[in-house]
C-alpha cells in the first residue's frame, strides 16, 4: 500500500502521518493534549525515566498530556516507519464524554495505554488515509466528525480509554528530589520543570535551592555530565550516542561542558571496568 506523506510527514487538521526511512530519535516528548499514535509499519520505542517499551504494527498507543518521555521511530523489514497520529483537543473530549451516561472526568491517569491489533481500529485508521491525498485542508467540522468516530471505536475496544482521555487534571505538587533525580536528563526549561512538579517558576527555584543547596541550572549540568561519564566509561557508549540522552542539545556544547567539568574530552575518557 502506498501511504500519503511517504516523503516524511503530512498534516491534516489535528491528524498527521509520519514516515521515517531512517532511525528517527526524538528529543523530549511532552504534550499539552492527549494524543494517539497508530502504527502501520515499523517499530516505535517510548522511553521514560526508568522504563522503556516497544510497539509494532497494528498497535494503537494513547499518550496522555504532560507525560514526559522520548520516542524513537524504527524502520523494519526494509519498510519505513509509518504511523498516523491524532491530537485530541480538550473541548472535543469533554463534549464526547459528557454525553455518556458514565462521566469519568474526575479521574487521573499516569503512563500510556497500548491497545493491540483490532479489526475496528485497523478499519478506522485506514479510512483516514485518503484524506491526506487531498490538496486542500479538511473542514474543521469534518475533522471533528472523524475524531469523534475514532473516539467511539476506541471506547468500544477498551473501557480504560475513557479514563485516560477524560483526565484533564493539572500536575500536583510532588516530591522535588525524587522527580528531579528521575528526570534530570530531559532538556526542559526550568518553568516546565516547575509546572510538572506543581510549582511556579519562582517557587521551583526557591524549593530547589533549599533541598539541593545550589541553583537548578548548575545541578542539572553536573548531574547530566556525571550520567554521561558513566555511560561512556562503564557502559562503553560513544559520545555521539549519549549526548542527547544526557540532556544536551548538540554535541559541541556537550563536549565543551564535559571537558570543562572533567579536564578531558568525552573521547578521552579512561576505561572503567563494568
Amino acid at each position: 500500500m502506498e501511504y500519503p506523506g511517504a516523503s516524511g510527514r503530512a498534516v491534516k487538521g489535528r491528524m498527521f502521518i509520519s514516515c521515517k526511512r531512517e532511525r528517527h530519535y526524538s528529543k523530549e516528548l511532552i504534550l499539552d493534549q492527549h494524543a494517539l499514535v497508530y502504527i502501520f509499519t515499523g517499530t516505535l520505542e517510548i522511553a521514560y525515566a526508568n522504563q522503556a517499551h516497544e510497539f509494532g504494527p497494528g498497535t494503537t498507543l494513547l499518550i496522555p498530556r504532560n507525560q514526559l518521555g522520548r520516542l524513537t521511530k524504527l524502520p523494519a523489514n526494509d519498510e519505513p516507519f509509518r504511523s498516523l497520529s491524532i491530537m485530541f483537543p480538550h473541548e472535543l473530549l469533554r463534549k464526547f464524554f459528557a454525553s455518556q451516561v458514565e462521566n469519568p472526568m474526575e479521574g487521573k491517569w499516569r503512563g500510556h495505554l497500548a491497545l493491540g491489533p483490532h479489526p475496528l481500529l485497523k478499519s478506522v485508521f485506514h479510512s483516514l488515509l485518503p484524506y491526506f491525498e487531498l490538496q486542500d485542508e479538511l473542514p474543521e467540522n469534518l475533522t471533528d466528525i472523524k475524531i469523534t468516530e475514532c473516539l467511539t471505536v476506541l471506547d468500544a475496544c477498551n473501557p480504560e480509554v475513557k479514563h485516560l482521555l477524560s483526565s484533564f487534571h493539572e500536575p500536583g505538587k510532588v516530591d522535588l528530589v525524587e522527580y528531579m533525580e528521575q528526570n534530570f536528563m530531559y532538556n526542559l526549561p526550568l518553568a516546565k520543570f516547575g509546572y510538572l512538579t506543581g510549582r511556579s517558576l519562582t517557587t521551583f527555584k526557591k524549593d530547589f535551592q533549599k533541598v539541593f543547596k545550589m541553583t537548578p541550572g548548575r545541578w542539572l549540568t553536573q548531574k547530566r555530565l556525571q550520567h554521561a561519564h558513566y555511560q561512556i566509561s562503564v557502559r562503553k557508549r560513544k559520545p555521539t550516542e549519549i549526548f542527547m540522552d544526557a540532556g544536551f542539545e548538540n554535541l559541541s556544547h556537550f563536549s565543551y561542558a564535559f571537558k570543562k567539568q572533567f579536564g578531558y574530552s568525552p573521547a578521552a575518557v579512561p576505561d572503567v571496568p563494568a
